[in-house]
């Protein structure tokens, strides 16, 4: 369901599913949580091939976002496809994360 990778003691977290939605949820969170738990860690949820996020999806991310910060983590986000970008500025949560076009602007907003 999810993979991590490690790069510049960044966590990338990628989705083998297109959807995320309540049937997924509790498995990513469990999944990032191993992640999040470490004190200072920087995690991107990369959203490549991601199509649709429902309520549930969004308040996973919301929730897994405060415990970062609860831990001096950081979370960010990356490749958000165009329908899940608009998503999230109709929910305005475009202002509560910090979302980059690709994946690669995204590492280099940690240095």
């Amino acid at each position: 369901m999810i993979s991590i990778e490690k790069k510049d003691k960044i966590d990338i977290i990628s989705f083998s599913v297109s959807n995320i939605n309540a049937l997924v949820t509790d498995e990513i969170r469990a999944g990032i949580m191993k992640s999040i738990d470490n004190s200072n860690s920087k995690v991107i949820i990369n959203l490549n091939g991601v199509k649709y996020i429902d309520s549930s999806g969004f308040g996973c991310f919301l929730s897994l976002m405060k415990a970062a910060k609860s831990n001096y983590g950081t979370l960010k986000l990356a490749n958000p496809e165009p329908k899940v970008m608009e998503l999230f500025k109709t929910l305005h949560l475009h202002t509560v994360f910090q979302i980059y076009e690709d994946l690669d602007g995204c590492i280099a907003s940690f240095k």
